[in-house]
């Protein structure tokens, strides 16, 4: 995955050291021409669009920009899209330190299986994943009479968006952490068993302030991924206003209804969390490479 936080710093080291010799330094002007082709495609994809977003949003004044945000179903989206990034994150933490632990602690059978399955999400589209829980547990899938008969409801309520959201993010917490754990290598947690230390002081005093800022790194991407997941939500969640619909869903719906003004005020508010998921990691990649 790019822009591990682990590899960061030796990149810059790299990039520096072939930039003061002069056999491997690029001429000025392919390095130029290079900045401006990457600076002006994103200019033009990525925050051109941004800005567009915001000037849309605010293109009818505060008070219509203020009300798309604060009316019943765009606070019931607000809350549901936390709601569920705040029990998938947490989740994907115990699952992904875990799961890095076993694949660079351990030699088992169905490791390679186990890697394959981490990058599972990466390659099957999130609406095939919606498609799978609504197979397994919709009112007619495989649970579907068990889960009638004890009243229970996952297919278009809550459960099913959660269930949705942690197999979204699955990889993004493992994939930061195994690269880093088998660079570093078990040489410090074997001293420290030697010494006499327990299974949870060494994780506790070791293994995680050497993994602290990639974990940190790999909460922000699986928070923000949670946050704007749209697929696999939509599949699972029925578009119930005010109850089953995250952000994106409730863009999606006052769009095609043609409340434009609305539909980008709300797509602000998407816009600042991923703006202030970029302040955040920067933040992190900046402490990573100071330590």
């Amino acid at each position: 995955m790019a822009g591990a936080v682990s590899t960061l710093y030796s990149q810059h080291d790299r990039a520096a050291l072939l930039e003061s010799r002069q056999a491997t330094r690029e001429n000025p002007w392919v390095k130029g021409s290079i900045l401006v082709v990457a600076l002006s495609f994103f200019a033009v994809f990525l925050l051109l669009p941004l800005l567009v977003v915001f000037v849309e949003a605010l293109a009818k004044g505060w008070g219509t920009y203020l009300d798309a945000l604060t009316e019943p179903d765009a606070l019931s989206a607000i809350w549901l899209t936390l709601g569920a990034a705040a029990i998938s994150v947490p989740l994907n933490l115990v699952f992904g330190v875990a799961a890095a632990w076993a694949i660079t602690r351990f030699e088992f059978r169905g490791k390679q299986l186990l890697i394959t399955l981490i990058d599972l999400p990466f390659s099957v589209s999130p609406v095939v994943a919606g498609l799978i829980y609504v197979l397994v547990f919709s009112n007619h899938g495989w649970f579907g009479p068990w889960l009638s008969a004890h009243d229970i409801k996952i297919i278009f309520a809550i459960p099913g968006i959660v269930l949705a959201t942690v197999f979204v993010t699955v990889p993004f917490i493992a994939r930061e952490l195994i690269p880093l754990m088998q660079a570093q290598g078990r040489e410090e947690e074997e001293a420290a068993v030697v010494l006499g230390a327990r299974g949870w002081q060494v994780f506790w005093h070791v293994t995680l302030p050497n993994i602290r800022w990639a974990l940190l790194y790999g909460v922000i991407l699986s928070n923000a991924r949670a946050m704007g997941e749209f697929g696999a939500v939509s599949v699972v969640s029925g578009h119930i206003r005010g109850e089953t619909n995250t952000l994106p869903l409730h863009v999606e719906i006052l769009y095609n209804e043609y409340n434009f003004a609305a539909a980008f005020a709300v797509a602000s508010l998407l816009a600042m969390l991923a703006l202030l998921t970029l302040v955040v990691k920067s933040w992190v990649e900046w402490r990573a490479q100071r330590d």
